[in-house]
């Protein structure tokens, strides 16, 4: 190879090194799904800055598919590979209770799921036991943390919940994930890292999920549980 060949390839890959993360190719492992979440996942840490101070995991929550399905994604960008799990959205954000999202709110009281970009905060005891603060970095979510806000573990989240009603409980607009779910949230999604919420709608082969067109059945009436504990039922 000719010394001026030997420079241009030196100074390729130079080149190559100093491409900013933005620029940087998405991985090819993985679903077509999974690579647009790394896609979403770049693109969010680029947005957030210096918020985020730890960018090895983002967690990208797909409400634009139905509560049953595996719709929490941990986007680990070192290890170039997505875990899936469930996890709920609020009752203001699904009155009719089917499973689907159909709104986001910001306001205080609505117990309605809020969208943008967070970053995980400490651990603390609370009300539902250990729990992950979150802090809003958009205006469409920046009301979190006195909304209360967070992730945390419930009975109504568990995979179980699926098998016996067909979707998961309704939170508060809280991230309700199943216990042993929250353990792995918990050691791999707190402590300064993204999570960000849309209705995305990815499905694995890379198409977008449809609501069913239908009217969704009317539950009996709840009693004083279900009504107080929206999430039980």
């Amino acid at each position: 190879m000719k010394r001026r060949d030997l420079i241009k390839t030196g100074l390729a890959a130079g080149a190559a090194l100093a491409l900013p993360k933005t620029l940087a190719a998405a991985p090819q492992r993985g679903s077509i799904r999974d690579r647009k979440l790394f896609e979403i996942a770049k693109r969010e840490l680029d947005r957030a800055g210096g918020a985020i101070w730890k960018r090895d995991i983002v967690g990208i929550a797909d409400f634009g598919v139905h509560s049953a399905s595996r719709r929490f994604h941990f986007v680990n960008l070192d290890r170039e590979e997505v875990q899936s799990y469930h996890v709920s959205h609020g009752t203001g954000s699904d009155p009719e209770h089917d499973g689907w999202l159909n709104n986001y709110s910001n306001v205080e009281g609505s117990n309605a799921t809020s969208r943008g970009a967070y970053v995980t905060w400490e651990w603390y005891v609370g009300r539902y036991g250990t729990s992950v603060r979150l802090g809003g970095l958009d205006p469409t979510n920046d009301a979190a943390l006195r909304r209360y806000i967070v992730m945390h573990r419930a009975k109504y989240a568990e995979p179980s919940h699926i098998d016996r009603w067909g979707r998961l409980g309704r939170s508060n607009g809280c991230f309700a994930l199943g216990e042993e779910q929250f353990r792995i949230a918990l050691l791999n999604l707190s402590g300064g890292r993204l999570l960000f919420a849309d209705s995305l709608g990815l499905q694995e082969d890379g198409s977008i999920a449809q609501r069913p067109q239908y009217e969704p059945l009317q539950p009996a009436r709840p009693n004083d549980v279900q009504r107080y504990a929206p999430g039980t039922f």
